[in-house]
């Protein structure tokens, strides 16, 4: 029987394959009770298993020479959750005290630091609780004695596509070698790392079937439209044999755009663009440089706080900056300060008593109100990206600002960085430049009060559409109604972009919709010229911005920035998008 399911379009592309069910190890462990002689036993038994995935991982690694650098970094990110504290020693404490099996108390600590990232306001943060999960499951599926890839091993030629409730970027990594094709995953969201490691990689990928592990077969045939998000079990003859068609059209596609990676993104009338790549730390530098981006824009910063209980030291967080820098060869970075929540605290010290978690983060004591409430924290992340600013082009990036006063107080904490580091006759740009992250309506609309305070501004869409719509895009209940061509979203943007071009003050984007390829002809021609993104996606967007002319394309996107029916405006965009490639 043919039918159809439906998930998140992950990584765009079209698979035809056999369907190959993965089984996961079950996080929901029994609990056994271990007799006092065999305690230190159970211990060393927990040690011996993490031991063994930390070795598999850096065998991985060691035989990832010519892969893109990204994924070594996730290798890298899962051994480094996995070296925290709360899974490496607390365990053991669990199981010394509550005498239990090593799976359970690994488990206990597991769901810890999960709810500490579901609790994260920002979606991008809370998805890397999929990380913290995927790195213990393979701990549980050692300390079970249980292997993975090999039951992949199938007939030469054969076209296996994954059909499991989950998968970690090392899973997938070791199904390369397998005839693995694509993957789709009952569970996933959009930003997780899963979902970039597919777009990475160029899979085709659907996440987020809910019960596609359950309804698939094992040797069915599939048909994977990534770009659609849509999967189709046992497709009868005349379907596949126009996906054959549509896929052999996207591989020629993708075979120009490697071609793309020394080319200047330039427009047909010759307006040069930038393309700059998200980071999330030094480990990613590779990938930047790899696909011929023109600098980063965007750090996440925050990033230096996984893997650890306490807040890095300055000294910490400039060799981060630092190896950053200059492995950027010259080419700029912008450094975002800590974007994080009143879920992960900027000190040590134990919550007051009497103090609680908001149960609405996102809306309360997070990003730069956090960090001013924290001078002496701020002022030595401050510091730090000063001191890294010696070794090449740094901008300073301030996210969710809202307000004028939290601008002036960055400011003035800036110039006492600044100040303190002459002192001591510490180097640093003297000129470094300030600019501030606009993702909260308020700051959209009032825009000119940033435009007199700040150097340049940095679009973050993703924010700024969950704001504009009451919309969390991680809740799969309402993350339907999120629409980046709402018609509030496009009066924002232009309206953004537009006053920044008046003002003359530079503007970039840097949320999902940058590396859209679909919203490149939009953006331009509503006048964007910097945009940042993963780094894999910036050769799509490099071809869309080369076969567009600008001049041909700018009323007609300033007309539909001022629609106000959704239909009119997608069936304007897809004109859009469908212009002449030539003037």
């Amino acid at each position: 029987m043919s039918f159809t399911l439906h998930g998140l379009p992950i990584s765009g592309g079209i698979a035809i394959g056999q369907a190959r069910l993965i089984s996961q190890a079950t996080l929901e462990v029994s609990h056994r009770v271990i007799a006092p002689r065999r305690v230190e036993k159970e211990v060393a038994r927990f040690e011996s298993a993490m031991l063994r995935v930390r070795t598999e991982f850096e065998a991985m690694k060691s035989g990832m020479e010519n892969s893109p650098a990204d994924m070594r970094a996730f290798i890298d990110l899962h051994r480094m959750i996995l070296d925290d504290p709360e899974l490496s020693e607390a365990p053991k404490q669990i199981i010394r005290e509550r005498r239990c099996n090593a799976e359970w108390a690994i488990v206990q600590q597991m769901e810890v630091l999960v709810q500490q990232f579901e609790r994260m306001d920002d979606a991008y943060l809370r998805e890397r609780s999929y990380d913290v999960r995927q790195a213990v499951e393979r701990v549980v599926r050692e300390l079970a004695g249980r292997q993975h890839a090999n039951r992949l091993k199938g007939a030469k030629g054969e076209r296996l596509i994954v059909v499991a409730h989950d998968l970690s970027p090392a899973d997938i990594m070791a199904f390369r070698n397998h005839g693995v094709v694509s993957f789709v995953t009952d569970v996933g969201g959009a930003t997780s790392h899963t979902a970039i490691l597919a777009r990475g990689m160029g899979v085709p990928a659907v996440l987020g079937l809910h019960n596609a592990r359950q309804l698939i077969r094992d040797q069915e045939t599939l048909i994977v439209d990534g770009a659609r998000g849509v999967v189709i079990v046992n497709p009868g003859q005349r379907i596949l044999e126009e996906y054959e068609l549509r896929k052999t059209q996207l591989e020629l596609e993708s075979s120009k755009l490697k071609m793309l990676k020394t080319a200047r993104a330039t427009t047909l009338d010759r307006i040069k663009i930038d393309l700059l790549a998200n980071i999330e730390g030094p480990e990613d530098v590779e990938a930047v440089l790899e696909c011929g981006a023109d600098g980063v824009g965007l750090f996440r910063t925050e990033f230096i706080f996984l893997g650890r209980g306490d807040m890095p030291s300055e000294d910490e967080q400039f060799e981060a900056y630092r190896k950053t820098v200059k492995g950027m060869e010259g080419h700029p970075i912008v450094i975002r300060t800590f974007d994080l929540g009143n879920d992960k605290d900027l000190h040590v010290a134990d919550e007051a008593p009497g103090d609680r978690r908001r149960e609405n983060p996102a809306l309360g004591l997070r990003s730069v109100r956090l960090s001013l409430s924290e001078p002496k924290v701020f002022l030595a992340q401050l510091r730090a990206i000063l001191r890294a600013s010696k070794f090449g082009k740094v901008k300073i990036l301030i996210p969710m600002v809202s307000h004028a006063f939290q601008v002036d107080q960055t400011l003035a904490l800036l110039e006492q960085a600044k100040s303190s580091l002459r002192g001591e006759k510490i180097a640093f740009d003297e000129d470094i430049q300030i600019g501030g992250m606009i993702e909260v309506p308020a700051a959209a609309l009032a825009i000119g009060t940033f435009l007199r305070r700040l150097d340049f501004l940095s679009i973050g869409t993703n924010d700024l559409i969950q704001y504009t719509l009451a919309i969390d895009r991680a809740d799969e209940q309402v993350a339907y109604l999120y629409d980046p061509l709402h018609p509030a979203v496009l009066m924002l943007l232009s309206h953004i972009i537009g006053s920044s071009e008046k003002a003359g003050v530079p503007v970039s984007m840097c949320g999902e919709m940058a590396g859209d390829p679909n919203f490149t002809r939009l953006l331009l021609g509503l006048g964007l010229r910097q945009f940042s993104m993963f780094p894999a996606r910036i050769p799509a967007v490099k071809q869309r911005v080369k076969q567009c002319d600008i001049a041909g394309i700018e009323a007609l996107a300033r007309r539909i920035a001022r629609l106000d029916e959704p239909a009119k405006i997608v069936e304007q965009v897809e004109r859009l998008n469908a212009w002449p490639q030539q003037s």
